[in-house]
């Protein structure tokens, strides 16, 4: 028996973390975590550097950056003026590295998931999330036998017992990804996301600093940060995963 919670009979969904991104299956997923995952992606491919997506930064992750020749990012408390981590404002200054292992709890660890399910994975934020919609929507049109599905996935954050916090941040990359895809057949999760997006898009710059996420980094020192993932539509790159790594599609 066909779950009900897997959103089938419709051509774009949407769902959250990754017991979502599981459940809610698609042939192309759009992973949106926008403070800082995906925003990070798309800043680093911005600048020509292939991102590796990990789940943890432990020991495994440096023997999986070494066995890659990639720069390991460390913590944003611990990557100091000339170190890169998470924090998009740290990769936009980082010289001198072509590849990158990214690890987070969220945007990563789900990418990393889906890596091996056979869908293509593309890592959306605010600032692509219109490239990456008229990608997607090149794809649907030259599908050969059948329209491919598409599936938007809000990473969301962690509370402090390891449940998901959902995001409203996360919330509204994927609708403005699926707002801009323009689908039929949305099922009704993705219609609310849509709506979500439409009824904030233009205050989004303010209303991402006022959020819960927005004000944790910048509680933290890292309001440059929030600031990057509200550059809303300024970067024309769509990131794919291709073999463990996210790089710039042509």
């Amino acid at each position: 028996m066909t779950s009900p919670y897997a959103q089938d009979g419709f051509a774009a969904g949407f769902d959250w973390g990754p017991v979502g991104a599981e459940v809610v299956a698609g042939d192309i997923v759009a992973v949106v975590d926008v403070l800082s995952f995906t925003t990070a992606v798309t800043v680093a491919v911005d600048r020509g550097i292939d991102v590796y997506p990990y789940r943890w930064r432990d020991e495994s992750a440096v023997g999986y950056a070494e066995q890659y020749g990639a720069t390991l990012a460390v913590g944003r408390s611990a990557a100091g003026p000339d170190g890169v981590s998470l924090s998009p404002a740290s990769i936009r200054r980082v010289t001198g590295i072509t590849k990158l292992v990214l690890p987070s709890p969220n945007g990563s660890t789900i990418a990393k998931q889906l890596s091996d399910t056979g869908a293509t994975v593309v890592a959306v934020s605010l600032r692509n999330r219109r490239a990456a919609a008229d990608w997607v929507a090149q794809q649907i049109a030259h599908g050969a036998d059948r329209r491919p599905r598409v599936v938007a996935i809000a990473a969301g954050e962690r509370w402090r017992d390891g449940s998901l916090r959902p995001a409203v941040e996360d919330l509204w990359g994927a609708g403005g990804f699926l707002s801009a895809l323009g689908a039929d057949g949305l099922s009704p999760e993705a219609r609310a996301a849509v709506a979500t997006y439409d009824v904030v898009a233009d205050e989004l710059p303010t209303l991402l600093h006022e959020c819960a996420g927005g004000r944790e980094l910048t509680q933290y020192g890292f309001a440059e940060d929030v600031a990057i993932a509200a550059e809303v539509d300024t970067s024309d790159v769509v990131p794919v995963l291709v073999n463990g790594r996210l790089f710039r599609s042509t």
